[in-house]
């Protein structure tokens, strides 16, 4: 019995240090649980990242005649979704890969540059196009929010690094969304957002819609 308490404890620490080790994990096993009820359709298009996805849930009304599958997860960053590249972008064998990430990169450290973020973008996009070769793959810019205007530098250098890289390589695309959210004057809009302050309403999603939409593979 002894032995027995002891191994059970030390399965206890092993499942809660996989736990902090993996974060969202719990995200990810619902995903797959979703799927095995409800495979996912083929030649769909992709969303993946962090909450301004995820919290998109009406993104099929937005966007129809398009077959969507919406993998948001979190308050993700880069390093989850290239951790779980291999559980829920390569799987799905989508027709298109959109990506919305970087965010919460920034936020997370001030020790986190935008040449951070860019590399991170890079690394992703390079084990997408490895396991899905020749996909194509639109990345959304990060967002200005009001709650982070003082990231507002770093996000600007990141979205430029990230659109030069994009602009020489085949089947991509980078869709500024960033702009299109402040006023004339550099400002943010900032009637797009929940009370948060950090996440968008209707208004600014259809902002997105607007700037994504031309983009979206047939």
């Amino acid at each position: 019995m002894r032995l027995y308490k002891h191994l059970l404890f030390i399965v206890c620490i092993f499942a809660t240090v996989q736990s902090f080790a993996q974060p969202f994990a719990d995200e990810i096993q619902a995903f797959k649980n979703q799927d095995k009820l409800n495979p996912p359709p083929a030649n769909a298009i992709l969303f993946v990242g962090s909450s301004s996805f995820r919290k998109w849930t009406d993104i099929n009304n937005y966007f129809p005649g398009f077959t969507i599958i919406n993998r948001g997860f979190g308050g993700s960053t880069f390093p989850d979704m290239i951790r779980y590249t291999n559980d829920i972008i390569i799987p799905y064998h989508p027709k298109q890969v959109v990506i919305y990430c970087g965010d919460n990169d920034l936020a997370f450290s001030d020790a986190i540059t935008a040449d951070s973020v860019f590399e991170r973008f890079r690394v992703l996009f390079e084990a997408i196009r490895v396991g899905l070769p020749g996909e194509n793959i639109v990345y959304v810019s990060i967002k200005p929010s009001p709650s982070r205007i003082r990231l507002k530098e770093k996000m600007e250098k990141a979205n430029m690094l990230i659109q030069t890289y994009l602009s020489i390589i085949p089947n991509t695309a980078f869709v500024d969304v960033y702009h299109k959210m402040l006023n004339a004057d550099g400002s943010i809009m900032t009637d797009l957002f929940l009370e948060d302050n950090l996440h968008m309403n209707a208004k600014g999603y259809a902002i997105w819609q607007k700037e994504i939409f031309p983009y979206l593979s047939k």
